[in-house]
């Protein structure tokens, strides 16, 4: 991680248009399910592989899950691009391969005490899903051991009659011992251009991060339980996370 310079309001309003004027695959997955809150800011000249994985718990939707498998590199202080597949298991227990993406982090800058990044993803659908766009706003703010995470999310598949559809990804957390941090993270739906902030579905629960430096390659390991909330309730009691990060 590292800082960045100020920058002007002309930078950040682009970043919001471009948020709401692109759009990604939704796949019908429960939000969160394998995915992560970006932060804002990468170190130059790093790589990571990473794995993501999610499963329901109790409910219609018990033992569905989706595994996310990533590759990334930073080859600016700036900018992070990445390659990432994702494979579904639906409660019948049959997994499939559901996309192929590239995607890219640009970070914009720092304001307001609050690291500003846009995130971009094209995903080649298969076994029945679209291709599709995927935009992020990301917002992030570090202070001391405290660090707080929003991204908000436009996404679209591109097949006729798909509408734009918003989420939001959130995380806060503080280190409570050496490298080991502790706090919540939220996962929600916000709804279409035609239809904001219906009732939805969405994810809420504690998870524990930490760092071991020791191997060589750095290792990052994040745990936890989403609970499920208004809608999601429906569908599944929440969802085990687990997240598997190699650094180098």
């Amino acid at each position: 991680m590292r800082g960045l310079n100020a920058i002007p309001g002309q930078p950040i309003a682009a970043a919001c248009a471009a948020l709401l004027v692109l759009a990604a695959p939704a796949a019908g997955a429960e939000p969160g399910l394998g995915d992560e809150v970006y932060g804002a800011t990468y170190t130059k000249g790093t790589s990571e592989f990473e794995a993501r994985y999610g499963a329901l718990a109790g409910g219609p939707h018990d033992g569905g899950d989706a595994l996310k498998l990533e590759a990334a590199h930073v080859p600016l202080k700036n900018l992070r691009v990445a390659t990432q597949v994702a494979l579904e298991r639906d409660p019948a227990g049959h997994r499939k391969l559901t996309e192929a993406a590239v995607e890219a982090v640009y970070t914009v800058g720092h304001a307001a005490g609050i690291d500003i990044a846009v995130y971009g993803e094209y995903a080649f659908g298969f076994n029945g899903e679209h291709d599709a766009l995927e935009t992020k706003l990301i917002l992030e703010h570090r202070a001391g051991p405290f660090d707080a995470r929003l991204n908000l999310v436009a996404e679209k598949a591109l097949a006729h009659g798909e509408r734009m559809e918003f989420n939001y990804a959130a995380s806060a957390d503080f280190a409570v011992a050496g490298e080991v941090r502790a706090g919540l993270a939220a996962f929600g739906d916000l709804g279409t251009a035609h239809r904001f902030l219906p009732r939805a579905e969405h994810f809420l629960g504690p998870v524990v991060k930490g760092e071991i430096e020791a191997l060589g390659p750095e290792l990052e390991i994040e745990a936890g339980y989403l609970f499920a909330l208004s809608k999601a309730r429906e569908n599944t009691h929440g969802q085990f996370r687990l997240i598997v990060e190699l650094e180098f």
